[in-house]
């Protein structure tokens, strides 16, 4: 799964790498959770564009979206089957702008569970092409919203240390023909396949990640070792994350 990600480039690196006429100034975010909006790159007309979107996929047919599930991750070994992304997979590719995302490794089982969060980036340091399928959604009142969701592929080695399911990260080659509308659904699936294992980069992160109301540059950084704790001052055991409600 893929339940937070960061974009923390200057925005022209990003235009840079792919190649759309918009120049938006958007700032750093370190900690993008659903239902926030993010930008994608979608193809229209033949060009490449910039759009802001709901990170949570409305389906067309969707009547009231108020208890309708997040639809935030969408995977690509059912996509082309499943009533919500059919539409989108054949005719509404995108590709969410990241520069890495974070996972959790859950350890223990039950209230001693403990989860170590992670931030997985490209080791290359470049824009991580994070595979997406979004839809318009227009409201009964003609009220109109664009939403999103990630596709998620089986994790690579590197990654299944942690979790066994990844965002799929399109190779630079592949994004063109992903974001093709011409590409049939199949073989745009096909691009969609868990990345080498050299391509990722695994940093330990502090617990702070756990909580969207922290939003900051140092979130993805590497946590610092932990001090020993002196014989008469024993700190208390971490247990990982612990905030209610929160996205694993």
């Amino acid at each position: 799964m893929c339940g937070r990600f960061f974009i923390g480039q200057p925005p022209e690196v990003y235009r840079t790498s792919y190649g759309y006429p918009e120049q938006p100034n958007f700032p750093g975010r370190f900690n993008v959770a659903p239902t926030q909006p993010v930008p994608v790159v979608l193809r229209e007309s033949g060009e490449r564009h910039l759009r802001l979107m709901r990170w949570g996929l409305w389906p067309a047919w969707l009547k009231d979206p108020s208890d309708f599930p997040v639809l935030f991750n969408a995977r690509i070994e059912t996509a082309a089957e499943k009533p919500a992304f059919r539409g989108p997979m054949r005719h509404h590719r995108c590709v969410f702008l990241a520069d890495g995302f974070y996972e959790w490794r859950r350890e223990g089982s039950g209230k001693a569970a403990v989860r170590t969060p992670f931030a997985v980036r490209r080791a290359d340091g470049a824009p991580m092409a994070l595979a997406g399928l979004w839809q318009p959604w227009m409201g009964a009142d003609g009220s109109e919203v664009d939403t999103a969701a990630i596709v998620t592929c089986s994790a690579n080695g590197t990654l299944s240390a942690i979790h066994e399911r990844m965002p799929a990260i399109l190779a630079p080659e592949a994004v063109e023909a992903w974001l093709d509308a011409a590409v049939d659904a199949p073989e745009a699936a096909r691009l969609c396949r868990p990345c080498p294992d050299d391509w990722l980069r695994l940093d330990p992160v502090s617990d702070r990640v756990n909580s969207v109301r922290n939003d900051d540059a140092g979130l993805p950084e590497p946590a610092a070792p932990a001090r020993p704790a002196a014989a008469s001052h024993r700190s208390a055991p971490v247990r990982g994350a612990e905030v209610q409600g929160e996205l694993f």
